[in-house]
């Protein structure tokens, strides 16, 4: 998996001139968002946020509750208004890490909300297999769209194309959290607390 874009702007020159407010984290399902995410919110100081709980805390029901009563484009609807509300929250003097759902990234509307609001994104790029090993591991959550290994590697190709449009790709196979969160905060000049 060597299709590296260049990245959509020079993150040198951003990190030089702008404070960042926002890192955010985008893959897919199991690819470690959250367990990173708390990794590098902890070493850096800042907040770290979960969208899918985001959504979960505005609507009083868990991610499969409202997959099953709305349905996907009804929780699409959901975490774009949540998503939109926590960007609108950011500031350089309160920057969160932010894990984001596997499909929120591949919503046009909002990878440009990101893009314009001038956040940092991060692909945590994770082989299929090893991606589907980790979500079929006894106690973790429930996952709406996980479906049989076949469908699961058709959704991984079809939301990968989006996800290489991230500022910055870091591989994280067979790499521990703490490895993949260092490699994170070297990558984007971020600074531990």
């Amino acid at each position: 998996m060597t299709d590296t874009p260049a990245p959509r702007r020079d993150l040198s020159s951003t990190r030089s001139n702008v404070p960042v407010c926002g890192v955010f984290l985008v893959g897919f399902m199991g690819a470690g968002k959250t367990s990173v995410g708390k990794a590098l919110a902890e070493s850096l100081g800042w907040s770290f946020i979960d969208l899918d709980h985001e959504v979960e805390s505005r609507e009083g029901a868990s991610v499969p509750e409202i997959f099953q009563q709305h349905g996907e484009q009804g929780f699409r609807q959901r975490e774009q208004q949540a998503l939109g509300a926590l960007v609108d929250q950011l500031s350089s003097s309160h920057p969160a890490i932010v894990a984001l759902g596997g499909g929120a990234f591949v919503q046009p509307e909002n990878a440009e909300l990101l893009r314009s609001a001038g956040t940092i994104t991060v692909f945590l790029d994770t082989p299929v297999e090893e991606l589907w090993q980790r979500c079929c591991e006894p106690g973790e959550p429930e996952r709406p769209l996980r479906t049989n290994p076949v469908g699961f590697r058709a959704l991984h190709e079809k939301r990968r194309v989006h996800y290489i449009q991230a500022d910055v790709r870091v591989e994280t196979a067979g790499k521990p959290i703490r490895q993949v969160a260092q490699e994170v905060i070297e990558r984007l000049n971020l600074h531990c607390q």
